[in-house]
C-alpha cells in the first residue's frame, strides 16, 4: 500500500514546504540524470517496486529503503501512476548506486523486463489483486502489501493464481518475521507461561487523522485519475477512506492484530458482531469507511472456547496498539512497538526459573515482567539457543527480516512465513467484521469461507 500503515504522511501545507527540497533531488544536470546501470551480478536478484510512494513514512518507500538493507537485491524498475512518486524513489535509488527504469503503467513494466526476479507491490488494495496475479503469471516472484484485497473474491484469486504459478507469494503482515513475536509464541506454546487462554484483548487508536496533501504542481491530471480508476487527486491520496479502494480501518490496521490471533490460537474464528460507524469524519465530503470499529470474535480452540475483543479507532491516540493474551496461569501483551511487552503471572501460577527481579516494573497494581527474548533456558539450566538466535535477529526491523524472510525464500526455499494461504484468512477475518457492522448481526463464518 502507497502511504503509511498508520494513514498519516504529510499534509497539503507540509508537502508545500517540502516541494522545494524534493524539486532539489530532481534537477540534476543531464549528465547526472541517467548514469549508465552498474553491472548486474550473477548472485544478485532483480526487483521492481510497484507503487513506489514519495517520501519517508510511504510503504513502498519502506520497503525499498529496507531492501536495500539486504545484499544481493536491485531494483531494475519503479513504477507508479504518479510521476512525482516515480522521480522521488528513483532519486532514492541512486544513492545507492541503482538507476532503475521508471514505468507509469506496471503492464509495460512487466512486458520490457524480462530478467525480473521480483516484485514488490505496494499500491492501493482495490488493485493489489490484478497486479499480483499478472505479476504472478508473467512468472515473478511476488511480495503484496496487505491488505490483500478489499474484496474476499480478489484475495481468493491471488492465492489460485500462485498456486498454479508456482511462484512465491509472500503478503505484507511483517509481525510474521518478527522475534519478538516468535520468542511470545513459544512462551505459550512449550513454555505454558499463560495457561489455558481465555481471552485475547487488541488495539490499534490513533490521532485524529489530517488530509493526506500533495505538492503544489505535482498533481495528476484529470485524464490520467481517470484512467486509473480515481474521482480526484483527494481520493487517489486518501483512498484509505473510501470503499471502492480499501478495505477501512479494519483492513488497514485491524488486520495485522486479528492475523496474530489466528496465528497464536492456531485457527480463524468462528463468528463475529461488531459496531461502529462514520461518526467522526461525516462532514468530510464522500468518505465512506467507519472511522471507529469495536469487535468481538468467538474462536473454538482445542483447549476450549476463546473470545478475542478488537478496537481501532481514528480519533485518539490512547494506548496505541498492542495486543494481549489472558489465560488462567497468566497474561502477555505485545507490540511491534518495541517499549510494550510484559507478562503477567497470576499469583496462583508458578514462578518460572528465568524471572529476574531486575526486569520487574508495576503495571496497573499489578506485577509484570518485561518481555525479553533470550531469558528462557534449557532444561540443562543454558540460555535456549533459538532465544539466542531471535534476540540477534531483533536487531533488525520488523519489515527488513519480512522481506529477508521473501527473498531468501526465492534463492535456498526458507519457507516464507506468510503465505498467500495465511494473508488470505487474516482477509477474510477482517473482512467479515466491516460485514458484521453493516448489518449490525453476529456473522458466523463457514469452513469454505477460508478456503481458497
Amino acid at each position: 500500500m502507497s502511504g503509511t500503515e498508520r494513514g498519516g504522511g504529510l499534509t497539503r501545507r507540509e508537502f508545500v514546504h517540502s516541494a522545494a527540497a524534493a524539486g532539489l533531488m530532481v534537477t540534476l544536470p543531464s549528465w547526472a540524470q541517467d548514469p549508465a546501470p552498474a553491472a548486474r551480478r550473477s548472485d544478485e536478484l532483480a526487483v521492481a517496486v510497484i507503487g513506489s510512494g514519495a517520501w519517508s513514512n510511504s510503504q513502498g518507500l519502506n520497503l525499498v529503503r529496507y531492501s536495500l538493507k539486504i545484499p544481493g537485491v536491485r531494483f531494475v524498475a519503479v513504477c507508479d501512476i504518479w510521476p512525482y512518486a516515480r522521480r522521488y524513489t528513483r532519486n532514492v535509488l541512486r544513492k545507492y548506486d541503482q538507476n532503475p527504469n521508471e514505468y507509469e503503467d506496471y503492464r509495460e513494466l512487466l512486458e520490457k523486463e524480462k530478467t525480473l526476479d521480483a516484485v514488490l507491490i505496494a499500491t492501493p488494495d482495490w488493485v493489489h489483486a490484478e497486479q499480483t496475479i499478472a505479476c504472478l503469471q508473467a512468472g515473478k516472484h511476488v511480495y503484496c502489501e496487505k491488505e490483500m484485497s478489499n474484496t474476499i473474491a480478489g484475495a481468493r484469486a491471488m492465492v489460485q493464481a500462485a498456486r498454479a504459478s508456482g511462484k512465491l507469494l509472500q503478503i505484507g503482515h511483517q509481525r510474521r518475521s518478527n522475534p519478538r513475536y516468535w520468542h511470545a509464541l513459544k512462551l505459550i506454546e512449550k513454555d505454558r507461561l499463560l495457561g489455558r487462554i481465555t481471552h485475547c484483548f487488541g488495539q490499534w487508536n490513533r490521532p485524529r487523522l489530517l488530509e493526506i496533501g500533495w505538492p503544489s504542481g505535482e498533481e495528476l491530471d484529470a485524464a490520467t485519475l481517470r484512467k486509473y480508476g480515481y474521482d480526484s487527486m483527494e481520493a487517489f491520496r486518501n483512498w484509505r477512506w473510501y470503499r471502492k479502494y480499501s478495505g477501512g480501518p479494519m483492513a488497514d490496521l485491524g488486520s495485522h492484530q486479528l492475523d496474530v490471533f489466528n496465528w497464536f490460537l492456531k485457527t480463524p474464528p468462528r463468528a463475529v458482531q461488531a459496531s461502529g460507524g462514520l461518526d467522526y469524519y461525516t462532514e468530510q465530503k464522500g468518505r465512506d469507511w467507519f472511522d471507529n470499529v469495536l469487535a468481538i470474535y468467538e474462536y473454538a480452540t482445542p483447549a476450549g472456547p476463546v473470545r478475542a475483543f478488537y478496537q481501532v479507532l481514528n480519533t485518539t491516540s490512547h494506548g496505541g496498539f498492542f495486543e494481549t493474551f489472558m489465560g488462567d496461569e497468566g497474561s502477555l501483551l505485545i507490540s511491534e512497538d518495541t517499549r510494550k511487552g510484559q507478562i503477567f503471572r497470576e499469583e496462583t501460577a508458578k514462578r518460572r526459573e528465568w524471572e529476574n527481579e531486575a526486569d520487574k516494573v508495576e503495571l496497573m497494581d499489578r506485577e509484570a515482567i518485561n518481555l525479553k527474548i533470550g531469558e528462557t533456558l534449557t532444561a540443562t539450566g543454558e540460555k535456549d539457543p533459538e532465544g539466542q538466535r531471535l534476540l540477534a535477529e531483533s536487531q533488525k526491523p520488523p519489515h527488513q527480516l519480512h522481506l529477508e524472510n521473501f527473498f531468501n525464500a526465492i534463492r535456498d526455499g526458507t519457507p516464507l512465513t506468510c503465505p498467500a494461504e495465511v494473508g488470505f484468512e487474516a482477509c477474510v477475518t477482517v473482512l467479515k467484521a466491516n460485514e458484521a457492522v453493516a448489518s449490525g448481526c453476529r456473522v458466523e463464518f463457514q469452513p469454505d469461507d477460508f478456503k481458497a
